[in-house]
């Protein structure tokens, strides 16, 4: 891999350019708060989880799906009778993220801006469409990026197409994000470029319990500072 070898970059957007799981993450610690009086923590939390990831299908990722799951799970640890002013609080918490301040990881206010001087950048990420599109625009960051692309999931399938579509050969695209599941491995399953820049928090539903970066073609950065380092590093080696 080399800088001018490498057609398309393309960069996740949540926990990999600007902070997300926190604001999840504190959302949920107020909606178990909200319901302490029902249940614990642990079964709250756990419950939660589960509607999530039942809902993805219905919902996809994103703000908007999260609120509804926990108005659904609130619904059902209450065996439905939540008050109105309960699913108020929780419509409130959807609204105190979609309109959150975006603020941008470490390195990242450099980092891109110097990539975009060498390379065509993507902005590649899932979530709801306003509220992505909401973020980027918020960041500072949107005219770095030549492309924006904000999909349901990210799978093999998803990526193989979207390829396709901006006619790039596997081995000439670098996917950089911060799940395993989702930004590193159907990357690498295709030939691709992958660099794995591992976020403090990670959803669960992200994680991957057995992972080698050797094996499976991909770097693992502490920050995305090194990334442009790490880059012509790679392109000086096959010069």
């Amino acid at each position: 891999m080399t800088p001018t070898q490498l057609d398309l970059i393309a960069l996740d957007a949540d926990d990999t350019l600007w902070h997300n799981e926190s604001i999840f993450s504190m959302t949920e610690e107020k909606f178990m708060q909200l319901l302490a009086a029902y249940h614990s923590p642990e079964l709250i939390q756990h419950k939660l989880y589960e509607i999530e990831l039942r809902n993805l299908h219905n919902f996809g990722y994103g703000v908007k799906g999260f609120m509804l799951s926990m108005i659904e799970t609130a619904i059902e640890l209450t065996d439905g009778q939540v008050s109105g002013a309960v699913i108020q609080q929780i419509l409130d918490f959807g609204k105190a993220m979609v309109h959150a301040p975006v603020e941008l990881l470490d390195h990242v206010a450099e980092v891109v801006p110097r990539l975009a001087a060498s390379h065509t950048l993507m902005l590649l990420t899932k979530g709801d469409l306003f509220d992505q599109e909401s973020k980027l625009a918020r960041s500072g960051l949107a005219e770095y990026f030549r492309y924006v692309e904000i999909v349901s999931d990210k799978t093999t399938t998803s990526y193989r197409a979207l390829l396709q579509r901006y006619q790039v050969d596997p081995l000439r695209f670098l996917m950089v994000g911060n799940s395993l599941r989702s930004d590193i491995l159907p990357v690498t399953a295709l030939g691709g470029w992958a660099v794995y820049i591992p976020y403090h928090l990670t959803w669960a539903h992200e994680t991957v319990a057995d992972h080698d970066p050797q094996h499976q073609h991909y770097v693992e950065l502490e920050h995305i500072g090194l990334l442009p380092d790490l880059i012509e590093r790679l392109g000086d080696k096959s010069a």
